[in-house]
């Protein structure tokens, strides 16, 4: 954090926000201290382990996770890797409600093997007003490349600009992690 905030300083015309993707446990605790989460511009928090919970068990432990005063946005929403692994078993429309109502945001992974936030519950988060992030999920430089399949994804559920937590401003979007992480 010390690093980003010399860089931040050096920096012109970029900000680098203090962020960081925590596991979401198996009691739907983050897997990081309220003391560090709290120093954060935003927390991801994401299932890595225990895909095999009954949709109810695995519902209610990402609602808890969402509940947490330092949660910013639910990555990997499905769990699926096309391919690879089935989707887990969750209630997405449940957990797209809780963000509504809790005010944090939804993930849709355009890394190819996942795009799991589907047409129709992307169309379900604008409903909602809850707004989504396009991400890439990026493991190395070239992954950014994946970046036309998310949009192309949130199209396909009639997201528009506004509908998309990571087209604001820098300035606004401060504004709306912010009420995310208890500041």
């Amino acid at each position: 954090m010390e690093e980003i905030d010399r860089l931040n300083g050096e920096l012109k015309g970029i900000t680098v926000l203090k962020g960081i993707e925590v596991d979401i446990l198996e009691d739907g605790a983050l897997d990081l201290a309220d003391s560090v989460l709290s120093k954060l511009d935003l927390v991801i928090g994401s299932i890595h382990s225990h895909f095999k919970y009954p949709s109810e068990k695995q519902t209610e432990r990402v609602l808890r996770a969402m509940d947490h005063p330092h949660f910013t946005m639910f990555a990997h929403p499905t769990g699926r890797l096309l391919l690879e692994r089935e989707p887990y078993e969750i209630d997405l429309p449940r957990v797209i409600r809780h963000a509504s109502q809790r005010g944090c945001f939804i993930e849709l992974n355009s890394h190819p093997l996942r795009l799991d936030l589907t047409d129709t519950f992307c169309r379900m988060a604008k409903t909602e007003g809850v707004l989504v992030s396009v991400n890439t999920d990026a493991h190395s430089t070239t992954d950014l490349e994946f970046m036309a399949y998310g949009i192309g994804q949130a199209r396909r559920g009639w997201l528009e600009k506004k509908d998309i937590l990571n087209t604001r401003p820098l300035k606004s979007l401060r504004a709306v992690l912010a009420k995310t992480m208890g500041k």
